[in-house]
């Protein structure tokens, strides 16, 4: 599919996201035109906030069912209030979201929405009945939750047996300290990069229906792990030659 023009509709409340650098990325690399609007989820009316908040999830291993939301959720979705990085976050159902983006946007052809925010996306998978988290819900509009790219790749397995055999808080501290910088974690300054791929997975999407690559090397690559998204986002940040090759059509 042809694109001509990308839109990014900003997350104020994660200051690590830095739109204005991330627009000079796309351009750099793409050479398509790129607009910057404010966040969707900036105080929204009643209708739409109640829609936002009858998507929540609050049974990982039952299939959507519209939830009927409380005047307080339906309160806390119109303020747009940070629900992320609590003890217990809320989650939200991506697909269910999207058609709710896509209900109060105009998308027109040739244009991709790319919708940031810092609500937790999690969709249904069929294989193994449960919800999971995630950083990226393709299409049109896009979303990309910043604290998806934060929770949803796994951290070192050693990180979580840990965490299992030690359950004061004192030995939860220990432990993060002992693997910090390992993963990463909220107002982490490299979410900026990793954010970066997703765009680009968002990207190519668009344009070929694919949206991952398999292999390690390339900055497309799916991470299912913190230390392989910091490889092809941060020490690598190199394309394979089927994606190169794609990218340098777009860019002519």
């Amino acid at each position: 599919m042809k694109i001509s023009k990308i839109i990014l509709y900003d997350e104020p409340t994660v200051p690590e996201i830095q739109i204005e650098k991330i627009k000079k990325f796309i351009t750099d690399t793409f050479q398509i035109e790129t607009k910057i609007k404010e966040n969707f989820f900036q105080p929204t009316e009643d209708k739409t906030s109640e829609k936002i908040a009858s998507t929540r999830i609050f049974d990982l291993k039952k299939q959507f069912k519209k939830h009927n939301p409380t005047q307080d959720e339906v309160q806390i979705e119109k303020d747009n209030l940070d629900t992320s990085e609590k003890d217990v976050m809320t989650l939200y159902d991506g697909f269910e979201l999207q058609n709710i983006i896509s209900e109060n946007i105009s998308i027109t052809d040739n244009t991709l929405h790319i919708i940031f925010t810092n609500k937790l996306t999690v969709t249904f998978d069929d294989e193994d009945f449960r919800y999971h988290a995630r950083a990226l819900i393709s299409s049109n509009p896009t979303i990309i939750s910043t604290t998806g790219v934060i929770e949803a790749p796994a951290k070192p397995k050693q990180y979580y047996l840990d965490l299992m055999t030690n359950f004061s808080e004192d030995k939860i501290q220990e432990i993060k300290e002992k693997y910090k910088g390992g993963f990463l974690e909220y107002h982490d300054p490299r979410l900026n990069e990793m954010v970066e791929g997703y765009v680009l997975q968002a990207i190519l999407y668009y344009v070929t229906g694919e949206a991952f690559c398999e292999k390690k090397d390339c900055r497309l690559f799916n991470a299912h792990w913190q230390k392989d998204l910091f490889y092809s986002q941060i020490e690598n940040k190199k394309f394979c030659e089927h994606h190169q090759k794609i990218i340098n059509e777009i860019k002519n």
